[in-house]
């Protein structure tokens, strides 16, 4: 069997969709089936990760033209829908789903947010790296100064950053509390109070988050998290904003929602003051992208 893939894996600070890529490669070889990144003759399925052009240049539409030559079967993993600031990614994936073969979702929230009505698709959970489940602590007790962190690649506005100034401000005259921004910022946004951490690749992220208390996230319309999974991986406690998306069908046993900064401050207080029934229920969450890979390569191998 051949696959083409139509995104080459990266490695490093990268989102959740960048490091499906990575670990599907590393399984389609395992198993030995043939990998290509450009399109050519005897594929057998086209994995559409992103429907935008790739660093070839080809784009949905030559996969149209190479199953209407070849008979390939195309399958599509929806990630990004475009609600961060790009409605031409959000038009094209409305498009290009309605054509696509077989359409995988990583959360009920993206399939109803685009809107899709088709009976070819399975809704697949996004998952963290294993990595991230190997240092969590088990302590069910605070202790000292409450940490609070999140991170994020991306300095897209719906990220949250307001809040987080909001947050910056408000631990100015609060010693209850400390808190940690690991990842990018907007040029225009400098922290006081917050600690900012520049990226990291995934081991170190995995050794940061478990020295953390309580993971906050003020990320809008995500259609599939990976920060949250990364974050609940690493044994914390999530508290998150109701209009999150995916991450209030990732989150929702694992800890808090709000809908203001206001709210947020009294989930946090209530979190701290519940700690070992949120810590104890996020400890049990035991899911990694191994799962997530595997009915992947189900869908490959039977679609």
């Amino acid at each position: 069997m051949k696959v083409y893939l139509n995104r080459k894996p990266k490695f490093g600070p990268w989102g959740g969709g960048t490091k499906i890529v990575a670990e599907l490669s590393k399984k389609l070889r395992e198993l030995n089936i043939e990998i290509v990144y450009q399109l050519g003759p005897h594929i057998d399925i086209i994995f559409c990760f992103d429907p935008r052009p790739n660093e070839f240049g080809e784009r949905y539409q030559h996969f149209l033209e190479h199953r209407r030559k070849y008979n390939t079967r195309i399958i599509q993993r929806v990630g990004d829908l475009g609600t961060h600031s790009k409605p031409q990614l959000t038009e094209l994936v409305e498009q290009t789903i309605n054509l696509s073969d077989y359409v995988i979702f990583p959360s009920l929230w993206a399939k109803e947010r685009i809107g899709f009505k088709g009976n070819n698709y399975k809704i697949i959970n996004n998952k963290p790296l294993p990595i991230f489940h190997k240092n969590k602590k088990k302590n069910l007790t605070l202790k000292d100064k409450i940490k609070l962190v999140t991170h994020h690649w991306s300095t897209n506005p719906k990220k949250g950053f307001d809040l987080y100034q909001k947050l910056d401000e408000y631990l100015k005259n609060n010693d209850k509390y400390e808190c940690s921004y690991i990842g990018r910022i907007p040029e225009n946004i400098k922290f006081k109070n917050i600690r900012h951490i520049s990226p990291v690749d995934s081991q170190r992220l995995a050794e940061i988050l478990p020295e953390q208390d309580i993971y906050i996230t003020a990320s809008l319309e995500e259609a599939g998290a990976n920060h949250v999974l990364e974050a609940m991986a690493a044994g914390l406690p999530v508290i998150y904003h109701k209009d999150g998306g995916s991450i209030v069908n990732y989150c929702e046993n694992y800890g808090e929602e709000y809908s203001s900064f206001e709210q947020l401050l009294k989930k946090i207080e209530s979190v701290s003051n519940n700690y070992e029934h949120y810590k104890s229920s996020v400890l049990r969450y035991s899911e990694t992208t191994n799962e997530v890979v595997k009915e992947y390569v189900d869908i490959i191998c039977t679609k």
